[in-house]
């Protein structure tokens, strides 16, 4: 055995998770903010616990719903804009097989190849497979980048559920006279959680991650309270 192939070994790299990691995030992150803000602006107005609870659950089904819908919709419109792309190289390829090795070796040049391996390189990956070597290199489409509707929409939706179902179960069992706290204190934590494992796993700061997404999640809490708070009867 070489020594070269000795030093071969799988590699698992985390752009592979980009689109499902993306979907997920959110999603969660949105159902807990947005369900925490609306549960603490409703109890700041001194609504009572059911009122508050059957709000929260009419927000879970309707925000898991428009993130699916609009997710679906959002990365739809990304898969297609990818299609027509693919269609119009597709059809260069055809027409013109020459000028295309030559710009897919101008791309090479570019990255610091010499004229003569870009050439070869180009005419070696066409020969291969033209279209992908195009849709990786020219149109910048890959397979961990490209658009799926329906995964980033049922994604979404099972993120946002996921999300929100937390602070509704916390205004469902908290005390009455201090729901809003309740709900406003557990809320920041799981959002802390949600940003540090959503930064391990994409591989990037724990700490930043958190406080990113607590601190935002803080602000619409407390504007969400003071709108409560301000057409509703005063808090205490």
């Amino acid at each position: 055995m070489s020594s070269v192939t000795r030093r071969l070994h799988p590699e698992s790299h985390r752009t592979d998770r980009i689109g499902w990691l993306r979907a997920a995030v959110l999603g969660a992150n949105d159902g807990i903010v947005s369900t925490a803000s609306l549960v603490v602006g409703v109890a700041a107005a001194q609504s009572s616990q059911s009122t508050i609870v059957m709000t929260a659950v009419a927000g879970l089904v309707a925000g898991a719903m428009s993130m699916a819908a609009g997710e679906y919709v959002s990365v739809h419109s990304q898969a297609d804009t990818e299609k027509a792309d693919l269609d119009r190289e597709r059809g260069e390829l055809a027409a013109d097989p020459a000028a295309e090795v030559r710009e897919l070796a101008s791309i090479y040049e570019r990255r610091g190849l010499d004229a003569a391996l870009a050439q070869q390189v180009a005419r070696q990956l066409m020969e291969h497979d033209a279209l992908g070597a195009h849709a990786r290199d020219e149109l910048e489409i890959s397979s961990a980048m490209t658009a799926r509707p329906v995964q980033a929409a049922l994604t979404s939706a099972a993120a946002f559920a996921a999300g929100a179902a937390l602070p509704l179960v916390v205004a469902a069992v908290a005390p009455a006279s201090s729901l809003l706290y309740w709900v406003a204190g557990t809320a920041l934590v799981f959002l802390a959680l949600l940003g540090g494992v959503a930064a391990r796993t994409g591989g990037a700061g724990v700490l930043v991650g958190a406080w990113r997404v607590t601190f935002w999640g803080a602000l619409a809490m407390a504007i969400t309270a003071g709108v409560g708070a301000l057409f509703g009867a005063p808090v205490g």
